[in-house]
């Protein structure tokens, strides 16, 4: 989905090219040689079979099928802030959020650019901004409702993730948000280059396998209930959505926004944070009907060909999958903080709740 919220940033950000955009710093390089892999902050995920979808959720989530996945290692908990400033100390690299778009960047001609206002033209993100009224339950998850509720900013990225006032200096253990795919992508380079050792996003597949934590079949990634004892086990919202989000520890789950990974208990493979608190991106492509092809053995997602959002109507916009909801999460919404549910975004798409977690291909721990 294309977060923006007016016509004039419609025209900044539809079409743009973010491969264009991140040109001078899509590679980064590490000069000092490959390190040794560190397997320390992650886990690993055994090989194994597992039923993938769930009946009982939107239709593309079925059919439930069987998948075998090779074994893997998965970090532990989100990239943070303070993971996410050593790659851009390393590299330089300039994410989308903080360029400031050009004609070329953005595929239209240059003379409908110079017809945007200038103090539009600038770099920036989506920012959650509650309405000032409630917005009926039964209009929550109509599409495009979230138009209600998102704003683009100038001025903020991962670095000002609240808007331009705002900082990380205290949230370095927060997952760092404003992320796209291109952005998360290139911070595997890094560390592929840094230890010699395949890092990337996980399939969609490996991410639901790790997320349930060998909890096959259960609805959440601890079991059936959603809230089985009186303490929230993750950061989803709380109270009447979008509006009112109850932030304390005795009606919530003590956190108005992202909170530091690790707040909440690991599922059974010692992973936090798979239900609620960001978005995580993944590889693959999303097609609403891709689990009824889906080969068994370490699928991989549709073609990009083949990718498309059933709500964009005739436009055939490809969209990446991104899993595990977010602090926004809530039944009266979307309810994504199950491990089965599924959102697509276009790649170069980042918001106040997108970040990602990263794999790696390492050698098995040895027994």
């Amino acid at each position: 989905m294309k977060l923006i919220l007016t016509f004039t940033l419609a025209i900044l950000m539809v079409g743009c090219k973010p491969s264009e955009r991140n040109e001078q710093s899509s590679v980064p390089v590490n000069s000092s040689g490959a390190e040794a892999f560190d397997s320390s902050g992650m886990a690993w995920i055994p090989a194994g079979v597992f039923k993938m979808g769930w009946a009982g959720g939107p239709q593309d989530e079925t059919p439930v099928h069987q998948v075998k996945l090779d074994g893997f290692w998965m970090g532990v908990h989100e990239v943070t802030n303070d993971e996410f400033a050593k790659f851009i100390a390393a590299t330089k690299f300039v994410t989308l959020a903080e360029q400031v778009p050009t004609a070329e960047s953005l595929g239209i001609p240059p003379e409908q650019f110079a017809n945007i206002p200038k103090d539009k033209i600038v770099a920036g993100s989506i920012v959650f901004t509650p309405p000032a009224q409630d917005i009926p339950v039964h209009l929550l998850k109509q599409h495009n409702m979230w138009g209600k509720w998102w704003q683009y900013v100038g001025g903020t990225d991962w670095k000002h993730p609240d808007g331009p006032e705002s900082s990380i200096a205290k949230r370095g253990n927060h997952p760092v948000v404003h992320i796209n795919w291109d952005d998360a992508r290139a911070y595997c380079a890094w560390l592929t280059d840094r230890t010699g050792v395949k890092h990337r996003l996980p399939t969609e597949a490996e991410w639901e396998y790790a997320a349930r934590g060998g909890l096959d079949g259960k609805e959440y990634v601890w079991g059936e209930k959603q809230q089985p004892g009186k303490k929230p086990l993750a950061n989803i919202w709380h109270g009447r959505f979008p509006r009112e989000n109850t932030d304390t520890e005795e009606d919530g789950d003590g956190f108005y926004g992202t909170a530091p990974v690790g707040q909440f208990p690991a599922n059974n493979y010692g992973l936090y944070d798979v239900a609620g608190n960001v978005w995580e991106w993944c590889a693959d492509w999303y097609a609403p009907t891709y689990y009824t092809e889906s080969p068994m053995n370490n699928p991989t997602g549709p073609l990009q060909q083949d990718s498309f959002d059933p709500n964009d109507g005739q436009n055939r916009i490809p969209k990446r999958i991104q899993r595990g909801g977010s602090y926004l999460c809530t039944d009266l919404y979307c309810g994504a903080f199950r491990p089965s549910r599924r959102m697509k975004n276009t790649p170069d798409s980042g918001s106040q709740h997108s970040g990602f977690r990263v794999v790696a291909e390492g050698a098995a721990p040895e027994k």
